[in-house]
């Protein structure tokens, strides 16, 4: 009879301590804005009471503070740090903790609290990079290592019975990686067709343009353009389309990256030779079709270096005849006295 007596005790215990707790939380919540003396009294309060309720007490107790917009730090670190089926509504929407408090239960509860966290309807620059810092640090160290002993890093090889055939089994391996390094640079350093990074390209004004004046065959306009497209001297485009085979042009177009069908356009007005048909399609498609990117990008950028170093500007010409006939500054002085 006497232990049913403290059975029953026990439960009225738990639940008067679930009272306090609700009943500190609750008249918390009506001080907000807390004075620094009321906060640290909370501080000293809450800890001991949460420990001692109920799994849904605390709960409860979370939900509540996670509505208040001024609490404790050792309070708030207290709480993100619980279990995250506790501390989960915390974490994702009270406006009470500040960044280091979050970057500090990030860093040392694990990833289901950095989910929770990273839910946060706003997060600030430092708590984005820490996050990405530790998100980071993870996948580095899930990361299996393998280390395979020399017998095993060839395929189809006996196991060594002596210690040169288990270094020539190590630098066969270490040259067979070495050759797939090699394929992999090789393949990334090829360059895709459609990609023209870095590249000279046609902007949609100038292409537009180009076909424009080729439609209408106004040769001035349309090499003035392609001197645009270029950066280069007018002379350099006249002497590109002066080529009647079409070629250099092709060339040229072909490196500026101008829609194949745009070309074959341009070429097939510029020089109708080249809209003669041949094989079930224009000769201008058979010329461009022959051509390669990469040797096009060569030529083209060769004729503009070319270019730059023989080529001198009308105007530049004309300011360093104007410079010439301007006498020195002695002279002119001279002059205005003599006037």
């Amino acid at each position: 009879m006497r232990d049913r007596f403290r059975d029953l005790e026990a439960p009225s215990a738990s639940r008067k301590k679930d009272v306090v707790l609700m009943a500190t939380v609750s008249s918390f919540e009506g001080l907000q804005p807390p004075t620094r003396s009321e906060l640290r009294q909370f501080a000293e309060l809450f800890t001991p009471l949460f420990q001692a309720s109920t799994l849904e007490a605390r709960r409860q107790a979370v939900a509540a503070l996670s509505q208040c917009a001024c609490i404790p730090s050792a309070v708030a670190l207290f709480v993100g740090s619980q279990p995250i089926d506790i501390a989960a509504p915390f974490l994702t929407s009270s406006p009470a903790i500040d960044d280091e408090t979050l970057i500090t239960i990030a860093r040392t509860q694990g990833s289901a609290h950095m989910k929770a966290i990273v839910s946060r309807n706003a997060l600030s620059p430092r708590v984005i990079d820490a996050l990405v810092g530790l998100r980071q640090a993870e996948q580095r160290l899930a990361a299996p290592v393998v280390v395979e002993p020399p017998s095993a890093m060839v395929d189809d090889e006996p196991a060594p019975s002596s210690l040169e055939e288990a270094e020539a089994a190590v630098k066969r391996a270490n040259e067979e990686e070495m050759r797939n390094r090699i394929r992999e640079l090789a393949h990334h350093v090829a360059r895709p067709d459609g990609d023209r990074l870095g590249l000279r390209n046609l902007s949609p004004i100038q292409a537009a343009l180009l076909v424009r004046f080729a439609r209408n065959r106004e040769a001035a306009l349309f090499a003035k353009a392609l001197a645009d497209a270029l950066t280069a001297s007018r002379w350099l485009a006249e002497r590109i389309m002066l080529d009647i085979s079409g070629q250099q042009l092709a060339t040229t177009l072909v490196s500026l990256g101008m829609d194949f069908l745009d070309a074959v356009f341009v070429l097939e007005k510029l020089y109708p030779h080249l809209a003669e048909a041949q094989h079930s399609v224009t000769r201008a498609w058979m010329v461009l079709d022959g051509l390669d990117p990469e040797e096009c990008n060569e030529r083209v950028d060769a004729w503009r270096r070319a270019d730059s170093y023989t080529y001198l500007p009308e105007e530049a010409a004309a300011a360093a005849d104007r410079l010439d006939q301007v006498p020195p500054a002695r002279e002119r002085r001279s002059i205005s006295r003599v006037r």
